[in-house]
């Protein structure tokens, strides 16, 4: 008895550090999965991925008072995904023959993150203007633009960062609506460096009102500087037509650019005057677009013919700069869809006035 207790005994005392080194590991495997994971999914590259985004319908986007949106087809436009990349991103990109990885400085230059975001909202907001433009030059409608809001383009690091962010729209100012620079200036004329305005703000589609300091703005006009919003700001306006119950709007979109512009133009256009213009068609495209209705070249095209192509696009209208590299990846993918290549906004209607109607 007196044997088998110490061997017990003596057992007994090799419990607790085969524990302790079975903790140990199980705490060293946790770690080094916390790890990878911060690795692979959290920490960031000065890579961004680019990937075929959507071809997504523009009608539902579009309003157009007393339009004639009874079409068999579609106009769409397209998109390209950029993803800022993760490790895991960066890997699976390797298997992707449609995915390209590029610096991100390419991308963003000297900009933040959050401004070239702002840049890229104003640029559709601009597109969406122009496409109004050369929509109702088209079809005949007399037209005139009216001031609007004020967008915030960027904030500098001395200005008032913590009172703005790039995208804010800029509703009123000391209690007055700022549709213009000029209101603003003469807003501010009275002030001083140092004084309180009252500022109000759409961000997120949320309206914030708040007191804000005035600090010195320098520019080329003013050398001993003035008072201002410490903002770097930029007019938007909006188009009125003259002839009543024709007017256009948009609906919000998450998406940025101006790329947009002529698959806007033919969709107002096609509401705005009798009959489908679509003629029954899966229609995409890309391009930019002017207020007379020329057509400028964009970027990311390869990916945009791959993401039409995934919504069985029939037709695909690219602007004639992009038309060399657009023939190369739609060879390379084999699709049957008609690349039709656009320097105006006339050359895509005349191109769809003559297709017969689809079956």
């Amino acid at each position: 008895m007196l044997r088998l207790k110490k061997r017990r005994t003596r057992e007994g005392t090799n419990v607790r550090p085969m524990r302790q080194r079975t903790g140990l590991r199980t705490t060293a495997y946790l770690f080094t999965l916390v790890v990878l994971i911060y690795v692979f999914v959290f920490m960031g590259t000065p890579y961004i991925v680019y990937q075929p985004g959507s071809a997504s319908e523009v009608a539902p986007m579009i309003k157009v008072k007393n339009g004639d949106a009874d079409e068999k087809g579609t106009f769409m436009m397209t998109t390209v995904s950029a993803s800022y990349a993760n490790v895991a991103l960066l890997i699976a990109s390797l298997f992707n023959p449609n995915s390209e990885v590029v610096p991100k400085e390419t991308r963003l230059g000297e900009k933040s993150e959050e401004e070239y975001a702002a840049v890229q909202v104003f640029n559709m907001d601009t597109s969406q203007l122009l496409a109004v433009q050369a929509a109702y030059h088209a079809a005949g409608i007399p037209y005139t633009n009216v001031p609007d809001y004020l967008f915030v383009y960027s904030v500098p690091l001395e200005g008032n960062r913590t009172k703005f962010q790039p995208g804010d729209r800029i509703i009123k100012v000391g209690g007055h609506t700022m549709p213009s620079t000029e209101a603003l200036t003469a807003m501010l004329a009275g002030k001083k460096i140092g004084d309180k305005v009252s500022v109000t703000v759409e961000r997120g589609g949320k309206s914030i009102t708040e007191d804000v300091r005035l600090i010195e703005v320098k520019d080329d006009k003013n050398a001993a500087g003035r008072p201002g919003l410490g903002i770097i700001i930029a007019a938007v306006q909006k188009v009125k037509p003259k002839e009543a119950g024709k007017e256009v709007s948009f609906v919000a979109t998450n998406v940025g650019g101006p790329s947009a512009g002529l698959m806007f133009t033919m969709e107002i256009y096609s509401q705005l005057t009798e009959g489908d213009l679509t003629k029954g068609y899966r229609v995409a495209g890309t391009g930019t677009i002017d207020a007379e209705g020329n057509v400028g070249p964009i970027g990311g095209v390869k990916h945009k013919i791959v993401a039409a192509d995934r919504e069985k696009a029939e037709i695909f209208f690219v602007p004639d700069d992009n038309y060399k590299e657009a023939k190369a990846r739609a060879d390379a993918i084999g699709t049957d869809m008609k690349l039709v290549s656009v320097s105006t906004l006339k050359e895509a209607l005349d191109y769809m006035e003559t297709l017969p109607v689809k079956p």
